[in-house]
């Protein structure tokens, strides 16, 4: 075919194609002429091959490009976090269909994503009810519990989701049968660990300990005290470094948790002796009084013996059997008749056909009994290994001797049924019992902050004004005193009370403690 063009070599127009290659060439001389039919193989992300490297991709050697290498590491770093954390192949797939969900299938990278993964994790766990604390997570991914706790909320609120509160419960019963801690414990005891932690944790409960507070602590310190309790050997900061919680705040849990288990023994006819010190003595009666107060049908708030069920023969007679097993220091028998000392308002209540027919004599003269055997049988044995051994352990009694775990308290409960349970003490929760003193301790400090303000203004009539109880004025500000005796027995607290009496504020208002509010309106707002 002829084309316009002339041949660059004879000038001639006869230009045509080749029918192999289709590039023109002169039909009279054959010279090949210049291409005009070039096709340029370039383009962008989605072009099309070139000849020598693939178009679109990172550079040569790889056959991805950005998106896919993106969604491969992404998925990658799913299935490391997820081994990690011991997921399974099913867990791990709703993790992964969370994070899809969130990121519209898109994924992503860098610390932000990490997280993401952390929090769509902790949801998984919590929505099929399992215990996984927020803090394993966080020191796997590598970020504070603070960051990952608002990851958190953002997913739960983008996916509108519903999670349930944590179980505390579970969560005893994961530690205590995972802990390595309690790895060489005996499944049986291990069992009858968990029913009395169980019982203890809904007790705290009940008690309000658990109320606002970190749960992690307060599973530590049930652990720690019913290890205790069976004569296990472990240490409190071994449990807290477990649970991965601040040892302080572990001991102090187990610190209200004995204060409670004290005001709880008040019941008992020794129970004015009970200190923090010596519950390990007496924890075995404790909790014993509590799982049978727990039984009782009876709602009667009275707080004898009679209500409860006790059966005081069969304690009695226990304790005369098994002498040894309530090996005593001299100390402890020491004024031992004061328990029989009869108080109608604390002592068992012999009012009434189906109450105790039983004299004080006759428990004097019984206790007397227990106490000379238990006396021959320590003079007997005063060298034996074993009696020392069950003084260091508190004498306490086997663990199948007292405890029956037949309490409805020994297993999971609703937060309704826990509350309606009587367990031999009823507390009001600790916030409240601090707002009570705070309130109190405002009255006060405005009490003292007016006698100032009379004094200071008519120092001829200062003993007109009520005289206040110095004793009152050192107990308001025995919080803030230092080791080092200060020169005024006043702080910024006082001279903020003075200054809004100064403004005619109400005492009402000062005694709710909302200071910023009251100077931003009767003293700033000029």
């Amino acid at each position: 075919m002829e084309n316009s063009r002339s041949c660059k070599s004879c000038q001639k127009h006869t230009i045509g194609s080749d029918d192999t290659t289709g590039n023109p060439v002169c039909l009279s001389c054959g010279t090949l002429q210049d291409y005009d039919n070039y096709d340029a193989q370039i383009g962008g992300i989605s072009g099309p091959t070139g000849t020598q490297v693939r178009t679109g991709t990172a550079g040569s050697g790889t056959v991805y490009n950005y998106n896919e290498t993106k969604i491969y590491n992404a998925q990658k770093e799913i299935e490391d976090l997820m081994y990690q954390l011991g997921f399974s192949s099913l867990k791990s797939s709703e993790v992964k269909d969370m994070v899809v969900k969130v990121t519209d299938g898109e994924y992503g990278q860098g610390r932000w994503f990490t997280v993401l993964i952390g929090a769509c994790a902790c949801i998984v766990m919590r929505i099929d009810g399992k215990p996984l604390a927020i803090v394993t997570v966080a020191n796997i991914v590598c970020c504070d519990i603070y960051e990952l706790g608002r990851m958190i909320y953002r997913v739960v609120d983008f996916l509108d989701l519903k999670l349930p509160g944590f179980d505390i419960v579970d969560s005893l019963e994961h530690y205590i049968r995972n802990s390595p801690s309690f790895s060489e414990v005996s499944e049986d005891l291990i069992g009858r660990m968990l029913k009395q932690g169980v019982f203890l944790v809904q007790c705290l409960v009940k008690w309000y300990v658990t109320t606002g507070r970190r749960p992690l602590p307060v599973v530590a310190a049930v652990l720690v005290f019913v290890a205790k309790l069976n004569q296990v050997d472990v240490v409190i900061e071994d449990v807290a470094n477990e649970l991965q919680v601040a040892v302080v705040t572990c001991r102090l849990r187990y610190k209200e948790l004995l204060e409670r288990l004290v005001k709880v023994a008040r019941g008992l006819p020794w129970g004015e002796d009970v200190t923090v010190k010596n519950i390990m003595k007496h924890a075995t009666f404790v909790i014993q009084y509590m799982e049978l107060k727990s039984m009782s049908k009876n709602r009667n708030k009275n707080k004898n013996f009679e209500d409860v069920g006790f059966d005081l023969d069969y304690l009695i007679d226990d304790c005369l059997s098994n002498g040894n097993d309530y090996a005593l220091d001299a100390d402890d028998t020491v004024n031992d008749s004061q328990y029989f000392t009869m108080d109608h308002s604390k002592r068992l209540s012999i009012e009434g056909p189906n109450r105790f027919q039983i004299s004080q004599e006759c428990l004097a003269m019984i206790y007397s009994k227990m106490k000379d055997e238990m006396h021959v049988h320590e003079s007997t044995h005063s060298k034996d290994n074993s009696i020392r051994k069950r003084k260091r352990g508190y004498g306490m009694l086997s663990y199948t001797d007292w405890w029956k775990g037949e309490s409805e308290m020994s297993k999971k409960l609703l937060v309704k049924q826990i509350v309606e349970k009587d367990v031999g003490l009823s507390v009001m929760p600790p916030s409240f019992d601090s707002g009570c003193l705070a309130y109190e301790r405002r009255k006060e400090k405005i009490k003292a902050a007016k006698y100032r303000i009379h004094k200071t203004m008519y120092p001829s009539d200062a003993s007109s004004i009520d005289t206040i109880d110095v004793g009152s004025l050192e107990h308001v500000n025995a919080g803030k005193r230092r080791k080092r005796k200060m020169k005024f027995d006043v702080d910024w607290e006082d001279f903020i009370i003075e200054t809004l009496l100064l403004h005619q504020v109400e005492e009402v208002e000062i005694e709710k403690g909302y200071y910023k509010t009251l100077m931003d309106l009767h003293v700033f707002n000029y």
